[in-house]
């Protein structure tokens, strides 16, 4: 039995869930799952953006309990160093840990314009400036990142930093957003790994729907 638990709640709409999830896949945590329901308030207020806290994901682990995904990503970072969720050369690490707090905190219009939602898709979806700057900022992250690297992740190997930017690839998708080459085959290369498609499998096949985010647009 996992001596770990994860809490999370929608896999088709939370997008913070699936950043954590990742994060103990990519770590190497063996892990039992909780899921909390979409028609639970709180899940709901989080997810419409809502609420000024995330609590979802939370991991508890033997004596240990740990809300918020960075502090997840940093926690299992100590626990499990050779998944090297943050990259071991000092300045690469600190970029790392810049980008994944940008994701962290910024891209709200983005947020709110393009809301994670794996079961829809929306071909033609009209992008607003605010969100498309936000596009913008992310893509010029993703081609720097490959650039300096050479892939094929953000660091080379697999990082905190594609588990946090991993819902991005979703939304691009799922609201048809028009990426430039070096973006699009990042996007595609996150969607096809056996982790996504496992989450992306799980969520299509969940009942629970929260009308406000299925909305046509």
């Amino acid at each position: 039995m996992a001596d770990a638990v994860l809490t999370i709640s929608s896999k088709n709409y939370s997008s913070w869930s699936l950043r954590g999830w990742l994060l103990c896949k990519f770590a190497g945590l063996p892990f039992q799952e909780r899921q909390v329901s979409s028609d639970d308030e709180s899940v709901r207020k989080e997810l419409l953006l809502l609420s000024p806290s995330v609590r979802v994901p939370c991991l508890a682990y033997e004596d240990v309990i740990v809300w918020d995904t960075l502090a997840i990503a940093e926690f299992l970072n100590d626990l499990f160093p050779e998944a090297q969720l943050l990259p071991r050369d000092r300045v690469a690490s600190a970029f790392c840990r810049s980008i994944c707090g940008e994701m962290h905190s910024g891209f709200v219009n983005l947020r709110s314009a393009l809301p994670m939602n794996l079961k829809g898709h929306h071909p033609g979806f009209r992008v607003y400036p605010a969100a498309r700057a936000d596009i913008e900022r992310i893509t010029e992250i993703w081609r720097e990142c490959l650039s300096t690297s050479g892939g094929p992740f953000l660091f080379g190997a697999r990082s905190m930093a594609d588990a946090m930017y991993a819902p991005v690839a979703t939304r691009f998708a799922t609201y048809d957003v028009t990426l430039d080459a070096a973006s699009a085959a990042y996007a595609a290369r996150l969607l096809a790994l056996p982790e996504m498609l496992e989450w992306t499998a799980a969520a299509l096949a969940e009942p629970d729907e929260v009308e406000e985010l299925d909305a046509e647009f």
